[in-house]
């Protein structure tokens, strides 16, 4: 749609805006990563959230503060008194979350909030190396959608609590009808709908605290967990080595480009246990959890996590089947949902060759919203329908770019979007599901890093 876009020909026309336009990138310096190092946690055999943020803190090096920008802030005092929940705030203790303070935070309140709780200024540079001048990319868009959400039609976040809320009873209905009838058929329909449920209720985890994020817990998944490893994590330093959606699934799936880092299994295999990657992540990351807790013998469990129990234990309790027949058929509506679940997120936005990866070269001083809309390739097959866009991760670019918006309400929000993306010379890429799957499969097999770097005239 616009003329200029992110690619990986080293003759291409610039992929952003050069220093005399609005600010987006002030140097020609390139690098690799997003990071000054190589992140603390990935040298770990264990790359869990927990040893993810024991790694950002080693990294991040605040004295046990929160760092935002180059400001360090007591949080202590308003741990309890932060609108969106405690843990947000808890979790974060002695990282910096400038990334999350800025998505998170679209109106000015938490600006004015922060004096009070500045302790010092910070002593050394950030670990990552992003970006939110004023005159940039993010920054601007962020000013002309917080001036948009005054004038938007809320009722479509109403729309998805009611598309939520009918998935997650079709769920148990379908649990109880498929053991009553003994229909396979039946529960791998169940399994289609509790991975609806859960990615549905991946909208609701991302806010404030609400009874329907506990959806996403329908089936060995924790909220809590993937506010982590999803909300912070992945969102915030996408296709990077501080994203532990990438980490998470290697050695089996690596997406980052390296000759070093995977064999030929690694690169084309996935074509064959892909499938089986995807079916086993639910009660694989189940076991992680629990292999962990004995290995540091501290456990990260909370009451909730036991919400996986009501599904098999509805499907015994409205029938008069032997529970070992139960279990079977709860098995399987798991392994279908894990199933779908997998095939959808993996190959959701994130991965292609022409999307960039940790290992390829990058602006040294790349601006935050300018990164994102690299790391991601739309769904155009899922845009337009608020269903498809609430159950396959939709609207992607804008989801990642303010995460705390429902879903229902993005779609109102591309005018300014375009608007803004045309003047700093970005494209917002779309693709449809089957080159998500193909472009997914090459960019395991890519070893060679690509060059995203502006061209040199965007210099003059």
């Amino acid at each position: 749609m616009y003329p200029v876009k992110w690619t990986s020909f080293e003759s291409s026309s610039a992929t952003m805006t050069s220093p005399e336009s609005n600010g987006a990138l002030n140097n020609n310096t390139a690098t690799q990563s997003i990071t000054a190092k190589w992140p603390s946690y990935y040298r770990h055999p264990f790359r869990t959230v927990n040893q993810w943020l024991l790694g950002k803190r080693r990294d991040d090096d605040t004295g046990g503060l929160w760092r935002i920008h180059d400001s360090l802030y007591d949080l202590t005092e308003f741990i309890n008194l932060h609108p969106g929940g405690a843990d947000w705030i808890t979790c974060t203790k002695g990282t910096d979350i400038t990334e999350a303070f800025e998505v998170h935070h679209i109106g000015g309140r938490a600006e004015q909030l922060l004096p009070k709780y500045r302790v010092r200024a910070a002593e050394a540079p950030r670990f990552v190396r992003f970006t939110f001048d004023d005159s940039g990319f993010y920054r601007t868009l962020k000013r002309r959608v917080q001036a948009k959400l005054a004038t938007i039609d809320k009722r479509a976040a109403r729309t998805s609590e009611v598309i939520l809320d009918s998935l997650l009873c079709a769920s148990f209905i379908l649990a109880c009808v498929a053991i009553n009838r003994h229909s396979y058929l039946l529960g791998a329909l169940c399994g289609l709908f509790v991975a609806w449920t859960m990615i549905g209720a991946h909208n609701f985890f991302h806010r404030k605290d609400n009874w329907r994020m506990l959806a996403f817990n329908l089936a060995f998944f924790s909220y809590r967990e993937w506010r982590v490893a999803h909300a912070i994590s992945h969102h915030l330093f996408p296709n990077s080595l501080l994203d532990l959606e990438i980490s998470l699934f290697e050695p089996w799936l690596c997406w980052l480009p390296s000759s070093a880092r995977k064999n030929l299994l690694q690169r084309f295999g996935s074509w064959v246990y892909g499938p089986i990657v995807y079916a086993a992540m639910f009660i694989f990351e189940f076991g992680k959890r629990w292999l962990e807790m004995m290995w540091t013998r501290k456990s990260s469990f909370h009451a909730d996590d036991a919400i996986f129990i009501l599904l098999p234990l509805t499907m015994w309790m409205t029938s008069n089947t032997c529970f070992l027949i139960v279990l079977k058929m709860w098995f399987l509506i798991v392994l279908v949902a894990s199933f779908v679940f997998g095939a959808i997120g993996v190959n959701a936005a994130h991965h292609h060759p022409e999307i960039v990866h940790s290992g390829d070269l990058i602006p040294a001083d790349i601006d935050f919203g300018v990164y994102q809309l690299a790391s991601i390739i739309d769904r155009a097959d899922v845009r337009g329908s608020h269903f498809r866009v609430l159950v396959s991760f939709g609207d992607h670019s804008l989801h990642h770019l303010f995460p705390t918006l429902d879903h229902g309400i993005l779609s109102q929000l591309y005018p300014v979007f375009y608007e803004t993306c045309a003047e700093f010379q970005l494209e917002h890429r779309e693709q449809f599901m089957l080159q998500a799957v193909i472009g997914q499969h090459q960019q395991l097999a890519r070893i060679e890093p690509n060059n995203f770097m502006p061209s040199k005239q965007n210099y003059k």
